[in-house]
């Protein structure tokens, strides 16, 4: 794998800033893109063998998934609004349909599919809403494609981290198949900031240190995490949005935490 880090570009001719797949990040499973729609805009988006889960960052959109017509949806300025996104999922092979309703960010999500589930529209009621963590620790969590509803491989959640806080932390990583111990997910972080020139740092490692990368991030990139740990930062001043993405040959997220670094929740 090259870099960790992809930086969002210019808008191509359908709103595309930045694209993930399994060939360009060097993995099996979690693809990734991100599109700024003007109103009027739009585009269309199907894959073969690979489940979708479109996730209306900001804005409104007409979305259809075949011939099924979900009407208008999304209710957010920004992602940092105090209310979860709309999302919706379509199985393998559908053909999505996306037209902006007011100027649109949205991010398609996708992942290995083979059961042909039901599209259907997820609403923010139905996204259970935690908070993690306590002190400079806490972070809020809006649980948009938990393994509790159905899917066959993706798994999504938003991530607010407030000013001057850590999360993903401390750190753990996900990258052995050894359920019930531990499960293997490839992982997306995509980042917003609050104000917009914020900035954060990941650093993505190994116990072996054969990945051991510390990067700024800033708004609107992306950062892979193939294996090992990997913390967030926000530094005073910037609160940060993340939305994750993940997959991998099980769908369930296990975790272990940092030996070295575990003392911290258990003080």
């Amino acid at each position: 794998m090259a870099g960790l880090k992809i930086r969002s570009s210019i808008p191509d001719k359908d709103g595309r800033v930045l694209t993930i797949t399994p060939e360009s990040a060097g993995w099996k499973y979690v693809g990734f893109s991100v599109h700024h729609c003007a109103e009027g805009g739009g585009f269309r988006h199907a894959l073969k063998d690979r489940e979708s889960c479109l996730v209306i960052l900001s804005g409104r959109a007409k979305v259809k998934i075949d011939e099924l017509d979900f009407g208008v949806i999304g209710e957010r300025d920004s992602v940092f609004d105090d209310v979860a996104p709309f999302a919706v999922y379509a199985p393998a092979d559908a053909i999505c349909e996306v037209k902006a309703v007011t100027d649109l960010e949205v991010a398609i999500c996708t992942a290995p599919g083979w059961s042909r589930l039901e599209p259907r529209l997820i609403r923010p009621s139905a996204i259970s809403v935690e908070e993690r963590g306590a002190g400079s620790n806490s972070r809020v969590v809006r649980n948009v494609l938990p393994e509790t509803e159905p899917a066959d491989s993706l798994l999504i959640a938003e991530v607010i981290t407030p000013s001057g806080n850590w999360s993903s932390y401390p750190p753990h990583k996900h990258d052995s198949d050894n359920v019930p111990s531990e499960s293997a997910l490839e992982e997306t972080y995509y980042y917003r900031m609050k104000p917009k020139q914020g900035f954060g740092f990941q650093r993505v490692y190994t116990d072996d240190r054969s990945i051991d990368e510390t990067v700024c991030v800033e708004d609107g990139d992306v950062v892979m995490v193939p294996k090992g740990y990997h913390p967030v930062g926000a530094p005073h001043g910037y609160d940060m949005y993340y939305l994750n993405v993940m997959a991998g040959p099980k769908r369930t997220w296990l975790i272990h935490n940092d030996p070295a670094h575990e003392w911290i929740i258990r003080r």
